[in-house]
């Protein structure tokens, strides 16, 4: 297989593995797609007792697993899944150019599992090494979550995140055009239906559960609390629990958001593993197509060995 697209996988510490693989439709072979979709699934029911996601990569349109970076963690003795992330990337436009969004996905950890330390592999890492696969060029982002902690933790990692419940930072324009067009052609990337309405001063998506995500909908009072009162407060006074509200933040991963990854989120003992992964993840989307090009007795791509004389 030409290797296009990365698949990364390391030991994460604490007897787990972790595989971040890029758009695993294009080109995964059938049974290897089935399969790892069969390990989501059941990470997912585990999390949801048993109910089912109708949305993203659980929807059965493989066209969602064509634009999605899927973080897998297992168990690395018994290959159990034990957690993932799903980061689905939106093209969109900005500035009359074609601009593409990561956004904050799917996030699931399998009960048993939960307080262990794996917060830092599901919800930055991947981002991380996309950013530095980008050559430290800013990506933007987009989170839609009615849970206070994953606002608090958006908020206090990324650049430029708007609504900041804790800086109340402006809204720009260019906030307000990104999730414009999100909410235009792409609430099925987070599993909301089209009555859903979006109100563009507060950034608030009023009945968000309608659209296959059904399953995910909490009362406050069971969603995770942030360290800091301030993201909870927010929550609980701009979304609606009940009708089942959701907040829609737009922010941007830049260098000064890199640093913060590494120095607040990540364990010290975990950073020699992120150099890695990140040398790893250099090797395999600019080294290695190198030292193919270079090799001029093997195919590449339509590149063919010249012919002997």
């Amino acid at each position: 297989m030409e290797r296009r697209f990365l698949d990364l996988s390391l030991p994460v510490g604490q007897s787990r593995r972790m595989r971040i693989i890029e758009r695993p439709g294009l080109w995964m072979k059938p049974e290897a797609l089935a399969e790892l979709v069969g390990k989501l699934r059941q990470i997912a029911s585990r999390t949801l007792a048993d109910k089912d996601l109708e949305y993203g990569i659980f929807s059965g349109d493989k066209s969602r697993l064509e634009s999605t970076f899927i973080t897998l963690v297992t168990d690395s003795k018994s290959g159990a899944p034990i957690a993932f992330n799903a980061l689905p990337v939106i093209p969109l436009e900005l500035d009359g150019r074609p601009v593409e969004l990561l956004h904050l996905g799917l996030v699931m950890v399998d009960p048993d599992q939960r307080s262990k330390g794996l917060s830092w592999v599901l919800y930055g890492l991947t981002c991380f090494l996309l950013f530095i696969r980008n050559q430290g060029r800013p990506i933007w982002i987009s989170n839609v979550t009615q849970v206070p902690a994953v606002v608090g933790m958006v908020t206090e990692t990324f650049s430029e995140v708007y609504p900041d419940p804790a800086g109340g930072g402006p809204r720009k324009f260019r906030h307000l055009v990104l999730a414009r067009q999100i909410m235009r052609t792409h609430r099925y990337v987070f599993g909301v239906g089209a009555e859903a309405e979006f109100d563009e001063q507060q950034f608030i998506i009023r009945n968000a559960y309608t659209g296959g995500s059904d399953n995910l909908k909490k009362s406050f009072e069971v969603a995770q609390k942030h360290r800091k009162d301030v993201f909870n407060a927010f929550c609980q006074r701009h979304l609606d629990y009940n009708r089942g509200d959701d907040v829609i933040q737009i922010g941007k991963l830049d260098l000064p958001a890199a640093r913060r990854y590494l120095t607040d989120m990540v364990p010290k003992g975990a950073l020699g593993f992120v150099a890695v992964a990140s040398i790893m993840a250099l090797i395999q989307r600019a080294i290695l197509p190198v030292i193919q090009w270079l090799d001029a007795t093997r195919e590449f791509g339509r590149l063919r060995p010249r012919s002997k004389a």
